[in-house]
């Protein structure tokens, strides 16, 4: 220390060296300043110098006995206080390592325990009496981690679960249950509840146990395990690496001789999802002398579970996976899917269970709804791109909730009242003869809308498993795009199809100003020559379509003699197409009819004649006839294809060699129904 003023600070016999982290204490000798003699303190790492005891002495040369003996015991004091210090700091010292490791493992967003003894029978994640914490560094548990640390005889220690492995985040706790070889998922928010189980598909129903757990990396942000199966000591180990982040994603990536996994849940509707047709939903209770139904797979794969609080996704990257549903017991009050066995062709499969009250929802459509503005239980529970199938002109049909009451009209059933919509927190439903209230309606959501960053959708769980470039080619946001018929949409001045044409039309007549404004009639006739145009394209593509289909349905009835009945079936669907456009063509007339009706619509603005009206009225007549016909043809063929995306997907539940045609069947379609247009389908579908 440095003088400062008249004041000298010594060094007293009694100070410690604090570099190596204990506290520092040193004698004060003031008496220059102000006859005082004391101790200051000083923390290891707080750099502030405190006086923790001082004693008044005189500092003449000639001390008394007694002024002597005073500081004599004063030393004493200090002495013993000293030592209580340095005690106190070398237990700190000696603790520091356990202490640091428990602060870390505390805020892991993933960690590891070990059980110490493997669960007998039930699973109880709440007690958890004697687990201990696998820590990030494996060296602490060393009896000297820092001399550990600088030795490389100790470096790649690997570590040995005595009981069971356990690893838990924020939403997720997963117990690899070593004396069944099952992998079991509990809710985080609810500790008694069970989400799932994860078996290898050749060890289901079997007695099997895990043989092994090895830790490939326990980061405390990141826990992959390695986890070997086996039905006894000689048989073949099957392995799997299961990986854990701080969300919800259980990732799944089984060695080349797992043939693949069974999820098993309760599961009450499964969801097999498409962006540009209409989804799958398969419900167990519809198919009671079944106990397996092979379904054509589709990312994100939904589980809606029992309870409609939780919601399973299942995701793959691209390739030739196989998906089984396996039914439960036909005597449950409302009959279950119990696993989802999937054959992964040897590629990684992504788990997720969305939760939240009320995540999906179904409601019984009761005859009391027709006609009538029914507000149901259910609320939603947040923000989403909420919605259901109900029956349109004999076809499932996907709805979406609009915020307010409203109407629409389709070519194909005429105007009728929005079925669903939200007004604040109440829910209602509004189901007539076009829309009538027939069996239930499952209400769920795949994709965000005004969703909040807090919840993550099934598209979500997709899009962060499978990537974005993988997931744009699902999501097809290019095919899911209304095709225009309008041929100035920067205009705007009125509907670009022949009714709203003649609409503006018709009052230019009216008024008798069809010479001084032929320009604007003339553009509205040119209008509807492009609409007519783009319908007469849209149709000719739906007939190709169909022809097509006719094609490959016969190809494959000569190659797969035994699927005779769902070939047949499909064709009946198909044919459908070409039915419609024979009954309407006679109505949706040709190219040379529009041009015709151009020709006499456009004269009629060269001279003002008294005739002009009552045949530009006649002419309007014929426009609509043609391009409301159209406009029914298309919502039709939209109608029939969609029919046949679906119908391929549920024909196949029983027959599993007949999966891979409705695969066929189902991209033909799903290609065929890009971009539509506006009479087809609404935006957004």
């Amino acid at each position: 220390m440095e003088q400062q003023d008249s004041a000298n600070v010594e060094k007293n016999q009694h100070a410690c060296l604090f570099s190596a982290g204990f506290p520092a204490i040193i004698g004060l000798n003031t008496a220059a300043a102000t006859g005082q003699f004391g101790y200051a303190a000083c923390l290891p790492g707080d750099g502030r110098w405190s006086i923790i005891a001082t004693a008044k002495r005189t500092m003449s040369q000639e001390r008394t006995y007694p002024e002597v003996r005073r500081l004599m015991a004063f030393d004493r004091v200090m002495n013993c206080r000293l030592s209580l210090w340095k005690t106190a700091s070398i237990l700190l010292l000696a603790m520091s390592p356990e202490i640091l490791m428990a602060q870390k493992e505390d805020a892991a967003n993933v960690r590891l325990w070990d059980t110490q003894s493997p669960f007998v029978k039930e699973i109880d994640v709440r007690d958890r009496t004697g687990w201990k914490i696998v820590p990030t560094n494996l060296l602490m548990l060393e009896a000297d981690p820092a001399a550990a640390a600088s030795d490389p005889s100790y470096w790649g220690r690997e570590y040995s679960f005595k009981g069971d492995a356990v690893a838990e985040n924020e939403h997720l706790t997963v117990v690899f249950a070593s004396g069944t070889a099952r992998v079991v998922v509990y809710s985080k928010a609810d500790p008694g509840k069970k989400l799932m189980e994860v078996v290898p598909l050749q060890l289901k129903g079997r007695q099997a146990k895990i043989t092994g757990c090895s830790i490939l990396r326990n980061t405390g942000d990141e826990a992959a395990l390695e986890v070997a199966f086996s039905t006894g000591e000689r048989a073949e180990k099957l392995s799997a690496v299961f990986s854990f982040g701080a969300d919800r994603i259980v990732d799944i990536k089984p060695a080349r001789n797992m043939k693949g996994i069974s999820i098993l849940s309760p599961i009450a509707y499964a969801v097999v999802p498409s962006f540009i047709a209409d989804d799958l939903v398969f419900d167990p209770g519809k198919y009671p002398s079944a106990s397996v139904l092979h379904v054509p797979p589709a990312n994100p794969f939904v589980g809606l579970l029992q309870g409609e609080n939780s919601m399973l996704v299942m995701t793959w990257p691209e390739g030739k996976q196989q998906m089984r549903l396996v039914a439960g017991k036909t005597e449950q009050q409302h009959r279950l899917f119990e696993s989802v066995d999937f054959d992964n062709d040897g590629k990684s499969v992504y788990l997720a269970v969305l939760e939240a009250p009320g995540i999906w929802h179904r409601e019984e459509l009761k005859p009391a709804y027709l006609e009538k503005d029914v507000a149901v239980d259910w609320k939603r529970p947040f923000s989403a791109k909420l919605i259901t199938q109900l029956d349109e002109a004999g076809v499932k049909t996907t709805f979406g909730f609009r915020e307010s009451r409203g109407g629409i009209w389709r070519a194909i059933t005429g105007k009728y009242i929005w079925p669903l919509w939200f007004d604040g927190e109440n829910t209602y439903f509004h189901l007539s003869k076009k829309i009538p209230p027939k069996g239930e309606s499952l209400i769920y959501f795949l994709e965000r809308d005004g969703t909040p960053a807090s919840v993550s959708a099934p598209v979500d769980i997709m899009t962060k498993t499978l990537g974005r470039l993988s997931c744009e080619a699902i999501l097809d946001p290019a095919g899911r795009k209304l095709r225009s018929h309008h041929r100035r949409p920067e205009a705007g001045a009125h509907r670009a199809a022949t009714c709203g044409c003649t609409e503006v039309i018709e009052p230019v007549f009216k008024a008798g100003q069809e010479v001084a404004r032929q320009e604007f009639v003339e553009g509205a006739v040119d209008d509807m020559l492009y609409f007519v145009r783009r319908h007469v394209e849209r149709i000719g593509e739906y007939q190709d379509f169909a022809r097509e289909m006719m094609e490959f349905l016969n190809q494959a009835r000569k190659s797969n003699p035994e699927l005779k009945q769902f070939l047949d079936s499909m064709e009946a669907i198909a044919e459908q197409i070409a039915e419609e456009y024979d009954r309407q063509k006679e109505n949706i007339k040709t190219l040379e009819y529009a041009d015709e009706l151009a020709v006499k619509t456009k004269a009629l603005t060269e001279k003002k004649d008294p005739g002009n009206l009552s045949t530009c009225l006649e002419l309007g007549k014929k426009w609509r006839g043609m391009g409301g016909a159209q406009d029914y043809l298309l919502g039709k063929f939209h109608s029939l294809t969609r029919k046949l995306f679906q119908e391929a997907g549920y024909g196949c539940v029983n027959q599993p060699e007949a999966v891979a045609v409705a695969e066929e069947i189902r991209r033909r379609c799903t290609k065929c129904l890009r971009n539509p247009d506006s009479y087809e389908i609404w935006a957004n579908y």
